[in-house]
């Protein structure tokens, strides 16, 4: 999730996300079952490093735009499963879901992972070198736009991806997805966060909602009905964290 997000500009209608954090960012009704999850099946296997940046994360003033432990879980499982080595990540925040690719990635691996804050990367990068891993991060500043036209330019860097994550500015989401069709590789995988928008995709055009939310549960709307007709990928889409769509490519 982006900085864009942190506002909202509905009077007094609160943004959907206020009061989140990464022990309640679910879209599962029951927070008992929700935690069981956590529980049972995530946090005891998530790295010491992680769970560390995770808990500053959440005392930041914008501490619900990282991602979900649970949905940093896939990632890294994801990564693993189709044996990433070159991997994009788009919008970083403090670096949380970043630290769980690094750690997924074998040893001759790397991430290139762009945000337009250096700052906020600056709060996990200690996280990250003491991980051991800040060999495979390459962090790059600036519009996410511009630094994959960048990539782009270079025909070297045509299919030479094997995954991206992206959890950055909703509305140039389906930008970002004919970049990136071009950067990740035929059966490498591109996954998008924040594709439910707090179950507000579902709900009726005049249901109340801060104007943030409205224009952004608009431009996910459009995303997911693009994604689903788009024959260049195969699309799965999870109620994980605040909606995961895994785009792999087919074309």
């Amino acid at each position: 999730m982006d900085p864009g997000m942190a506002t909202g500009g509905g009077g007094s209608i609160p943004d959907v996300h206020s009061n989140t954090d990464s022990s309640n960012k679910t879209l599962l009704k029951s927070q008992a079952l929700y935690k069981y999850v956590l529980d049972t099946s995530v946090l005891p296997h998530e790295p010491e490093c992680m769970r560390n940046l995770r808990l500053v994360t959440d005392k930041h003033a914008w501490g619900f735009m990282q991602s979900s432990p649970d949905e940093a879980q896939l990632l890294r499982m994801l990564i693993k499963l189709i044996g990433a080595r070159n991997t994009l990540e788009v919008g970083v925040f403090t670096g949380y879901s970043l630290l769980a690719t690094a750690l997924a990635l074998p040893d001759d691996g790397k991430v290139i992972a762009f945000d337009i804050n250096r700052d906020y990367y600056n709060i996990g990068r200690p996280f990250i070198e003491r991980a051991g891993v800040a060999g495979k991060v390459d962090f790059r500043e600036g519009p996410a736009l511009e630094n994959l036209d960048a990539l782009l330019a270079d025909e070297a860097n045509l299919g030479a991806f094997d995954f991206a994550f992206v959890d950055a500015d909703k509305p140039n989401y389906v930008r970002y997805h004919e970049q990136l069709l071009r950067l990740v590789r035929v059966g490498g995988i591109i996954v998008y966060d924040n594709t439910l928008w707090c179950g507000t995709v579902a709900m009726p055009p005049e249901t109340p909602m801060s104007d943030l939310d409205k224009r952004f549960s608009a431009a996910i709307r459009d995303l997911n009905v693009r994604l689903s007709a788009d024959d260049r990928v195969e699309v799965c889409q999870l109620a994980i964290a605040d909606g995961v769509t895994i785009c792999r490519r087919l074309v």
